[in-house]
């Protein structure tokens, strides 16, 4: 029985979907049906990016003053109704509500007000004579319009990620949320509509097939994706075809390298937490440990402890630090990864669902893997964390080095020296030094190899939705 409608956001509109088509979308935490979305076709990609382009004309024109004002007021708008918010995104994704209300909303708060602020301060190189009577300056311009697509492991994060300096930059959007996680970003669509002109902001519900609509379509000059490697790859071959830029934030193994000098009860206890977040659905999860020779025996105990001590609940459970995995699939993925562990490998506390409703999965420490193990070399996105036994710092980096994925990692020891060189030579994106996961607007955030290109946050993250000219004048008499 569903209580509750979605629409998408369509030129300034809310709109069901040209064809009437809808789908459900479920509670994770129950596995039942709660709400409808509009299933958009060609028919409705279509009238979003018509609404876009036009919307370009004004929205491109404006000051960066302008563009602060109305970003700032969705930030304001958004901290005044917060409360809406977590309620929203906690029964879209299975969160707790506590952690949603701490943890997330106040960051995407900030986010937007840090981009913001950027939109003023964005400059090209400053005017001078190259050439013997010819000034020259560089003009930092918008791209255009752009096409998103964002996951649902963090659906308003993700979403405040992509919107915020895209539009700070003077571009107007078409963006498609998860099927399965559609709630927030059509209800923050549509709280930004009262501070932004028609068809500047655009989102359109949907499956696989309509986020293929929204990034192959011909008219967006951009397409940004979070997502999976496989998805990532699809967007980037078809942005290649018609010579779009493309900005991808793709899967992560990070690796958490834990020496022998490290303190164990602050590491564990700092790593359970980074890497059980969210259900370990976070591509910068640290549930890829690598321990030291001499501490490995005693730090595999020390994370199952805190495993066992880690509590998963529904939304409105004080104690949970996780609620529910997103969608049956994953409860899939998640559960075949930790049956298929090879006989060399060992469960040391978890390893199963947990209850018979919902998608809940239990806090889960894996011992004894290889470096070639499927649980070591692919994304699990769940609340799984691996240990490896390693001999040397040499090893560490190899085996760290070692996989497809370059988004985040992070070394644990007293070493400075030794921070220092693993921090220059790790092939990832982010490098944290005895913490893992802490995020801020001023920094950047993106990755390297399969975990795609182009930052997300920061002034670099700003940029990337902008293009650069130059243009010339003759100055001689």
């Amino acid at each position: 029985m569903t209580d509750q409608t979605f629409r998408n956001v369509i030129n300034g509109e809310l709109v069901d979907s040209a064809s009437g088509e809808g789908y459900d979308v479920v509670d994770p935490t129950t596995g039942a049906t709660y709400a409808r979305a509009p299933l958009s076709r060609a028919e409705d990609v279509d009238r979003a990016y018509a609404a876009a382009a036009r919307a370009f004309g004004e929205w491109g024109d404006t000051t960066p003053s302008e563009r602060q004002q109305a970003l700032l007021k969705i930030a304001d708008a958004l901290e005044r109704r917060a409360e809406e918010f977590v309620k929203v995104e906690s029964q879209d994704t299975g969160k707790p509500l506590g952690l949603t209300a701490s943890e997330e909303l106040p960051p995407c708060v900030d986010q937007v007000r840090f981009f913001a602020g950027a939109a003023r301060v964005l400059e090209g190189r400053s005017a001078g004579e190259y050439l013997k009577d010819h000034t020259s300056f560089v003009r930092r311009e918008p791209v255009g319009v752009v096409g998103q697509v964002t996951p649902w492991n963090y659906p308003l994060m993700m979403m405040v990620w992509k919107i915020a300096p895209a539009l700070a930059a003077g571009n107007t959007v078409v963006l498609k949320p998860s099927d399965t996680t559609p709630a927030s970003s059509t209800l923050l669509a549509e709280l930004a509509q009262e501070f932004l002109p028609p068809g500047v902001l655009n989102v359109v519900c949907g499956d696989r097939d309509t986020g293929r609509l929204v990034v192959e379509h011909p008219t967006p000059q951009m397409v940004s994706i979070t997502g999976s490697v496989r998805a990532g790859m699809e967007v980037a071959g078809s942005a290649a075809a018609q010579l779009k830029r493309a900005h991808l934030e793709l899967g992560g193994k990070a690796p958490v390298i834990v020496f022998d000098d490290a303190d164990i009860e602050k590491a564990a206890a700092g790593i359970a937490e980074a890497g059980y977040f969210n259900a370990g659905q976070d591509c910068t999860a640290a549930t890829r440990v690598l321990a030291g020779p001499g501490v490995h025996d005693d730090f595999v105990a020390a994370l199952a402890e805190q495993a066992r001590g880690t509590s998963t609940g529904l939304p409105d459970d004080e104690d949970a630090l996780y609620g529910a995995l997103n969608n049956e699939n994953q409860l899939a993925r998640v559960t075949g990864m930790v049956e298929r562990l090879p006989d060399h490998a060992k469960v040391e506390t978890g390893g199963r669902r947990q209850g018979e409703q919902g998608y809940f999965y239990e806090p889960t420490v894996l011992s004894g893997l290889r470096q070639d193990d499927e649980q070591v070399q692919d994304e699990i996105f769940g609340p799984v964390i691996t240990v490896q036994r390693f001999s040397d710092e040499a090893e560490a980096l190899a085996w760290a080095n070692g996989v497809k994925y370059g988004l985040a990692s992070s070394v644990w020891t007293r070493d400075h020296g030794r921070a220092m060189r693993m921090a220059k030579r790790l092939d990832f994106g982010a490098v944290w030094i005895n913490t893992h996961i802490p995020i801020v607007a001023e920094m950047p955030h993106g990755g390297f190899k399969h975990s795609g290109y182009g930052k997300d946050l920061s002034m670099y993250g700003l940029e990337d939705y902008t293009r650069i000219k130059h243009v010339m004048s003759y100055i001689g008499g």
